[in-house]
């Protein structure tokens, strides 16, 4: 059979993320002990009164198709937490729930780019971002970060990569995967560039928002003369362990926010009813929970930054949020157990999923070639063991 596939699928990669968990699952298939520090997963249970309220929306039959942008009762929930938590305020018809953040960032961009747009990214960034730039026929512009500044870059370094082309400033913070996270003064340099140039949106990823180790969460939004060109993204999969249910959301302008209804209506549709009313229940309810997951992983960061400061030819910054850390790992590049040469990331992350058995993510995915991205989402037994076989494995690199 002669089958011709679309050049569409020419434009994008599989994300790398998804690509080491395989590689992880096919291993385990083999009857191997894997260590996956790759997905940014948390190993946490879903609460228990947010499964709760599941259960109850099963009984009381929420079972038939939802509007497109959510419940109405979601979307109000997302506006009390945006008080709540950050003092925004939207209305519900300036929110858009969707099947998780990943699908709400993939409407914003569909939305907004066209071919030729710039758009504008800070390394590292999430993998995914890129590839939707490229799906949208935009061109994707990175600002290089350093690990010496805590991967930020400055509001002059913003400002020099704005071209007349320029349609979309995209970032995090907290950052996936480099754990930065940018204060209310920095968010303020940069509002003060983007008063100048009043033709470029904003997406500012915040699904990391509960987990930071340095203070309050701030959102770029907050400042008033820009909050119209602020697409907000959020989402309940890292905060409240509830990656499975799929539910992200976007907070925007009343425009933008139609535009993504009018996208996502042709792709999903409405999200699913028994989650969206489980989401209600974990925004405005009990936080504890999410508050001793923080904790938890807090724990798990300074342990993580323990262990790995005891392996020589690391660099690691500390990150001040999300549950990653990022190091750079070029100082093995050109060593070898004398059998596997580790000259880039990706040989470095499969060396160590081949000889350690613990799954990473190489960094060139990230936009920073020189870095490798560690989880520590899982327990502190499997994060203790993991990088005593990393240590092991690497000691070996001569």
């Amino acid at each position: 059979m002669i089958m011709q596939l679309s050049s569409f699928l020419q434009r994008f990669n599989e994300p790398e993320t998804l690509k080491m968990a395989k590689l992880g699952r096919e291993l385990r298939a083999k009857g191997i002990d894997v260590v996956d520090l790759s997905l940014g997963e948390p190993d946490f249970d879903t609460p228990q009164h947010i499964k709760d309220a599941a259960v109850k929306a099963i009984h009381d039959n929420w079972s038939h198709y939802t509007p497109v942008p959510g419940f109405l009762d979601l979307r109000e929930a997302v506006c009390t937490k945006l008080k709540r938590d950050n003092n925004l305020d939207y209305k519900p018809e300036q929110i858009v729930v969707s099947t998780g953040a990943k699908q709400s960032l993939a409407n914003a961009i569909l939305a907004l780019v066209d071919e030729g747009d710039e758009v504008i990214i800070p390394t590292p960034y999430w993998v995914t971002y890129s590839e939707l730039v490229k799906i949208a026929r935009g061109k994707v512009v990175e600002i290089k970060s350093m690990a010496a500044n805590q991967f930020k870059i400055s509001a002059a370094e913003l400002e020099a990569a704005i071209t007349p082309k320029t349609k979309v400033f995209m970032f995090s913070s907290p950052c996936n995967p480099s754990g930065t996270v940018y204060s209310k003064e920095e968010l303020a340099a940069f509002a003060d560039v983007f008063r100048k140039y009043p033709a470029i949106t904003i997406l500012s990823d915040e699904i990391y928002e509960y987990i930071n180790f340095v203070g309050a969460h701030e959102s770029i939004a907050q400042f008033d003369d820009i909050k119209d060109r602020v697409v907000l993204i959020n989402g309940l999969s890292k905060g409240f362990a509830m990656t499975g249910w799929r539910i992200g959301y976007i907070a925007a302008h009343a425009d933008i926010a139609k535009a993504c209804e009018k996208v996502q209506g042709q792709f999903t549709s409405g999200t699913c009813s028994i989650a969206q009313k489980a989401g209600v229940t974990a925004l405005t309810t009990d936080l504890r929970p999410t508050r001793e997951m923080a904790e938890e992983f807090t724990r798990r960061r300074k342990r993580v930054l323990e262990l790995v400061r005891d392996i020589p030819g690391i660099h690691c910054p500390e990150p001040d949020g999300a549950f990653y850390i990022f190091p750079d790992v070029s100082s093995y590049y050109g060593k070898s157990d004398g059998q596997t040469t580790v000259t880039n990331a990706p040989d470095f992350s499969m060396y160590l999923l081949n000889n350690a058995h613990v799954s990473s993510v190489m960094g060139d995915a990230f936009g920073e070639p020189n870095c490798v991205r560690f989880s520590f989402a899982n327990s502190m037994e499997k994060i203790e063991e993991g990088w005593k076989r990393i240590k092991e494995a690497l000691a070996k690199l001569k």
